[in-house]
């Protein structure tokens, strides 16, 4: 019998976290509930989990900052991360995706729904490259950007970037065909899948990230374009390597 995945639930009501609990493993995980930041680090220290749901209003330390420090642990830029909590405002929702969060979802909530997304991330997680033919990108390109598709990783000028999935599956687009400018829709489409659940500024905000990390390899370098009123592109005239 093959082991249930391990979700770990970070949640201070006791309430909604036997609710979570309860519905988790009625769908088959096994789920861990953490009531404090603390324990939540002990916990997914011990064991990285297969996703964790991180509740933004702990005691003892902001959800934002728990999913830092839980990010930077050994195996937890793998381990995709769902923010659940009582503030409904953009802006809340756009912090946690630029820091690279999976989804989001605001009290009060559905748990089926809540099951729903859980499904919908791992599903999207642990699954394979389309089988289809791959597009390779110019020579140029490839000089500058290298995909490994079977290590899921990118590597700028021979660095290999820290990308969550969606950073990753975004650039992936973007290296495959340079100066072919996507649209938001498009991106959410094509990388998010569930793009009804998202919207734009899911993408502006992960571009947002995305633009830093390269930034930080090649500080004068411009990779990412933005094409006022349509979408993004990867730049062309990159200088080689």
């Amino acid at each position: 019998m093959l082991n249930k995945p391990r979700i770990l639930v970070i949640e201070d009501e006791s309430g909604i976290a036997d609710t979570i609990q309860y519905v988790l493993a009625t769908d088959g995980f096994a789920p861990v509930w953490c009531a404090t930041a603390q324990q939540a680090l002990q916990e997914f220290a011990a064991e990285p989990p297969a996703l964790a749901i991180l509740d933004v209003g702990l005691p003892d330390l902001n959800g934002f900052e728990l999913f830092k420090r839980l990010h930077a642990l050994p195996g937890g830029a793998s381990v995709p991360m769902l923010f659940l909590t009582a503030r409904s405002d953009e802006i809340d929702r756009v912090v946690g995706l630029e820091l690279g969060a999976d989804d989001y979802i605001a009290k009060p909530f559905s748990p089926r729904e809540l099951v729903a997304r859980v499904r919908g991330i791992l599903r999207r997680t642990v699954r394979a490259p389309s089988a289809g033919p791959q597009e390779s990108a110019p020579a140029a390109t490839q000089s500058v950007f290298m995909l490994d598709e079977e290590r899921r990783q990118i590597r700028f000028y021979g660095r290999a970037l820290e990308l969550s999935r969606y950073e990753y599956g975004i650039l992936r687009l973007l290296v495959q065909k340079p100066g072919r400018v996507y649209t938001r829709d498009e991106l959410l489409t094509k990388v998010w899948d569930d793009d009804a659940a998202s919207f734009d500024r899911t993408v502006d905000a992960h571009i947002k990230t995305l633009r830093a990390k390269l930034k930080a390899v090649a500080p004068n370098a411009e990779p990412i374009r933005t094409s006022r009123g349509s979408g993004y592109a990867l730049a062309e005239d990159l200088p080689p390597s």
